[in-house]
């Protein structure tokens, strides 16, 4: 089991970013969540199987067809987080 926190910048917000990482990570089996930041930036949690949160940060370089992704910051994932996946509030 893994757990990662990124941090994706460019054009993220406004474009189906946050449906698009729920829809993927629902798919994959991942537990976690994903919210926009008031810097502009998107923030998710991804926690599961190695080779799947792997995958989804792969994924998260591109992105839904709308974004124009320039960065993703990759942290260890830190705390608990509860089972499925979420969208949650700006913060």
């Amino acid at each position: 089991m893994k757990s990662v926190r990124v941090c994706i910048s460019g054009r993220v917000q406004g474009v189906w970013f946050r449906g698009w990482t729920e829809q993927q990570a629902v798919a994959m089996g991942l537990d976690g969540w994903v919210r926009n930041r008031r810097d502009g930036t998107v923030e998710a949690l991804f926690a599961g199987d190695d080779g799947q949160v792997d995958l989804m940060v792969t994924l998260c370089h591109e992105g839904p067809p709308a974004a124009k992704v320039t960065e993703v910051r990759e942290f260890p994932g830190a705390g608990d987080h509860p089972p499925g996946f979420k969208v949650r509030s700006t913060e």
